[in-house]
């Protein structure tokens, strides 16, 4: 038994020293704000009063350390606590007792908090409190669920968001914007066009048959970023300079838009760079801006908003870029900025396809 346990205790999930730091601070702020705000919404009761119970402290342990867990979020901590105080209660006074009464109380909590989407582990802890009841808490009855449990679960997820807000974090949770589709009928971002879909997420999780302490728009989003950085990993070699266009049509600032449109037009370019006289890069123009400005000078509607890249960067930099839809390319220069080549998205795509039929060549190897 110990042995097999022994793999899973020798691999824990990464943490980094700053989240351990944060959580127990977080923690230690969060409970003795509670305790101390409980204590003067009471009325300054005696130190003996339950105003913090046992439970809240496995809250703080959700609210401080794994802030993004769905058993975290504020409706699980309050709605979970107090509905299992509630169950607690009655169990309490349905079968007072009985030998039974504690793991009934804890199995029903679970049911309930599950049937009411607010399951938070520590409302089995609430719920065998409140079902093997002393003296001082079956004198308090039904109220016990809304103080100290109510009081103090709503005081600590207060005191999450305060936290939270303070260090930079997002308490309640929100799943990453890229995850996301807010508009169901419109299209998803390129970058998530490609790979597994929300089906396929869907379809193993339901496969997966266990209950996972994260969300699924947590998960979809962080697949992609693992499906990105193998992506990155594959084509961190190829660079460049290795599949740059070198033969650039570029345009002169002191030319007239009127020329330069013709002659991107004689290339049949939506875009070219604008470059002084010794090839130093100033930016980008666009056929519409010279289309609508043709007795003035192309330096007039230059966009110098152009994204630059060595010869030595890796293309997987510019995978996120050019996939995007906002950036058609990238210019290639020199540290003193002077052009050197171009890669559009035709380029990279021409260099993904070659590798892919690679790629799949070794594979029936």
């Amino acid at each position: 038994m110990i042995a097999r346990l022994l793999p899973t205790l020798s691999r824990p999930t990464p943490a980094r020293w700053l989240d351990i730091g944060r959580g127990g601070l977080g923690a230690l702020l969060g409970l003795l704000a509670a305790g101390l705000l409980a204590r003067m919404i009471a009325g300054g009761a005696p130190l003996t009063s339950p105003l913090l119970i046992a439970p809240i402290g496995a809250s703080a342990v959700l609210v401080f350390a794994v802030p993004a867990s769905p058993l975290a979020q504020p409706h699980s901590v309050v709605f979970g606590n107090v509905l299992s105080a509630l169950v607690g209660i009655a169990c309490a006074q349905l079968f007072h007792g009985a030998p039974f009464v504690g793991p009934l109380a804890v199995g029903v909590a679970i049911a309930a908090m599950s049937l009411a989407g607010c399951l938070h582990p520590p409302g089995g802890a609430v719920a065998l409190i409140c079902a093997l009841a002393g003296p001082e808490l079956t004198k308090a009855g039904w109220m016990f669920a809304l103080t100290p449990v109510g009081l103090d679960s709503l005081l600590l997820v207060i005191a999450g968001m305060a936290f939270h807000r303070v260090t930079g974090h997002t308490y309640p949770h929100r799943a990453p914007v890229a995850a996301i589709n807010p508009h169901k009928t419109s299209d998803a971002p390129p970058g998530a066009r490609a790979g597994f879909t929300t089906g396929d997420l869907d379809a193993a999780l339901a496969q997966y048959g266990e209950l996972l302490d994260v969300s699924r728009d947590d998960l979809d989003a962080l697949f992609r970023q693992v499906e990105l950085r193998a992506h990155q990993r594959l084509h961190a070699q190829i660079l460049c300079g290795d599949i740059m266009s070198v033969d650039v049509i570029a345009v002169d600032p002191q030319q007239t838009c009127e020329s330069a449109l013709l002659y991107m037009q004689e290339h049949d370019l939506r875009t070219a760079p604008v470059v002084d006289a010794d090839r130093k890069v100033l930016g980008l123009v666009r056929r519409a801006e010279l289309q609508a400005n043709r007795r003035r000078k192309v330096e007039t509607v230059i966009d110098p908003f152009v994204h630059r890249v060595r010869e030595t960067t890796p293309i997987q930099a510019l995978l996120p870029l050019l996939s995007s839809g906002a950036v058609h390319e990238a210019v290639v220069v020199d540290a003193d900025r002077t052009l050197k080549g171009i890669v559009t998205q035709t380029d990279l795509l021409a260099v993904l396809y070659r590798a892919h039929v690679v790629e799949a060549m070794a594979g029936q190897g």
